[in-house]
């Protein structure tokens, strides 16, 4: 067939009629998304280049909505002004195949890419460490960003990370959310369904600004029980805004590579696990080893501390240009003992200085609780409580995360120590998610003054999978008819940004196994000031 009725049939066949795709113009939609159809004229109109990248294992349910997606945004955006990386790992269904086609779709249409395909890190699954293959994956993916920037000088505004199936036009939405609030990061909200209602998944890598596990919440949830656990991040969700988390991945998310890739930010993953399938016995790990979780927690850290770091640079540069120059400038200004009131005076970004610390007031004489093992432990207790756990007794003290939730704990009895959702259960060889570690209250310099990394979630923005009804998911997120059309663009904006939490929940892979090893959290400290001067050392 010639070149023009082949372009006709792949138009015909990828216009949104995909599996699931068909459905997307017709779904419920706030703010009267649906109903704006220049509502993305001016990103049109920017002519920023974007970078798709897609890592595909044995996912052949749904690579063909994820095609027709990549048309449609094609049309939308230029394509001339997309590149798509496509990273095919060790699949054993019709992937291959399926990558063939979307080779001679791409080609067709004019759309540069790159499609790869690279064996298992390892033959026995066992054996793999699931973390470690996510972080190699997600780097070979980015292999073009790289080389198109060092060999061509081309620059990608945004990186667009296609993960199960989403809308265009909440891809676009999302993209422009990115751009007003000039995130680092925003991720849509992954949604599986169980039992004929649906549950937010993909808990794995996403954490509140609080450091907390996001609820395992039903799209139908009510206000109180929505998957961000801290008190503006669910305001926020429940009218359907942007807010911010520290960190998330959930589904499509879309990266800005001038704060991260092309700063130096790869991903990467922890080195001590242990191997199953060798005889090395059983790995006691130190409660103050770094966190065997998922590369994206390592990515969201970076990004908090790479954030910081630049905030501090700039000060330095500040300091040359108002004179400071030489040893001497060196002396006095070593940039990570800086004073923080200091560090505020000069940043613009900052929203808040260090405030002046309270008298110390005398604390009353700690109430030992004792607690059988096997019973659940109050997830908040009262400040100056103290809580005994087999003979051990610790002092428990309320934390910057905990001040900042001025709510009732009862209301939620784990909010302050993650989810065990997805943790083991304690019969089956899983772990009590312990309170914050003691030497949270040494820290020398707050989280808070740091310069925060701009990590967001949008909610609009839903990925599903095969089979899933979006028309009922649409229903329950969003209601049963679009809301007025909303002419103020400035909800989409972020007025205040919280700084990092103090202390983050660990969920982690202890153990190789793949995708499915067993996980199991606990609750680490989490200084920016501490990773700065090892970058400094």
């Amino acid at each position: 067939m010639d070149a023009q009725h082949v372009l006709g049939a792949i138009d015909q066949l990828l216009s949104l009629n995909g599996w699931v795709a068909q459905m997307c113009p017709t779904l419920t939609r706030p703010f009267g998304q649906n109903k704006r159809e220049h509502a993305y004229d001016d990103l049109i109109r920017e002519d920023h280049l974007y970078y798709i990248a897609i890592v595909i294992h044995s996912a052949d349910h749904f690579l063909v909505d994820q095609l027709a997606v990549i048309v449609q945004m094609a049309k939308r955006l230029g394509t001339n002004n997309l590149f798509v990386s496509m990273l095919d790992y060790d699949s054993t269904d019709s992937t291959e195949t399926l990558t063939d086609l979307c080779e001679a779709v791409l080609t067709l249409l004019g759309v540069p890419f790159r499609i790869r395909r690279v064996p298992g890190m390892t033959e026995d699954p066992s054996a793999a460490y699931y973390p470690l293959e996510e972080a190699y994956m997600r780097n070979l993916a980015l292999e073009p960003l790289h080389e198109l920037s060092s060999r061509r000088n081309v620059k990608f505004a945004r990186v667009i990370w296609l993960k199960g199936f989403t809308c265009p036009n909440d891809i676009l939405e999302t993209i422009k959310i990115s751009f007003m609030n000039e995130a680092a990061m925003v991720c849509g909200m992954d949604w599986s369904e169980h039992h004929g209602f649906f549950m937010f998944s993909d808990r794995w890598r996403t954490r509140d600004i609080e450091g907390d596990q996001f609820r395992q919440s039903k799209s139908s949830s009510k206000p109180d029980a929505v998957p961000p656990r801290d008190r503006q991040g669910a305001l926020r969700y429940t009218q359907h805004l942007p807010f911010q988390v520290f960190c998330c991945e959930s589904g499509t998310h879309v990266v800005d590579p001038a704060q991260s890739y092309y700063r130096g930010i790869a991903y990467r993953a922890g080195t001590d696990f242990q191997n199953v399938s060798r005889a090395e016995g059983v790995r006691t790990a130190d409660p103050d080893a770094p966190c065997l979780d998922s590369s994206q927690a390592w990515f969201c850290r970076d990004l908090w501390v790479r954030s910081a770091r630049d905030a501090m640079e700039e000060v330095d540069k500040s300091d040359r240009l108002l004179g400071g120059s030489g040893k001497n400038m060196d002396a006095r200004r070593s940039w990570f003992r800086r004073a923080v009131e200091e560090v505020a005076s000069f940043d613009p970004l900052m929203l808040r200085a260090r405030a002046p610390e309270p008298e110390p007031k005398p604390e009353p004489e700690p109430q030992v609780k004792p607690v059988v093992k096997g019973e659940e432990v109050d997830a908040e207790p009262r400040q100056g409580d103290a809580v005994k756990i087999e003979h051990a007794v610790e002092e428990v003290k309320d934390d910057a995360a905990a001040l900042r939730k001025n709510s009732n704990p009862k209301l939620d009895p784990d909010a302050n120590v993650g989810s065990d959702y997805d943790a083991m259960p304690v019969e089956d060889g899983g772990e009590d998610v312990p309170p914050p570690p003691p030497e949270l209250s040494k820290l020398s310099i707050p989280n808070s003054v740091f310069r925060p990394a701009r990590i967001l979630v949008n909610p609009r923005c839903p990925t599903t999978y095969a089979g899933v009804s979006h028309t009922q998911l649409a229903r329950d997120l969003y209601g049963e008819g679009d809301d007025a059309a909303m002419t103020d663009f400035s909800k989409y904006v972020l007025d205040d940004w919280e700084g990092a939490p103090e202390s983050f929940v660990c969920q982690e892979q202890e153990q190789t196994g793949g995708r499915k090893a067993p996980k199991t959290q606990r609750r680490l400290g989490f200084s920016i000031h501490e990773e700065l001067q090892k970058l400094h050392m």
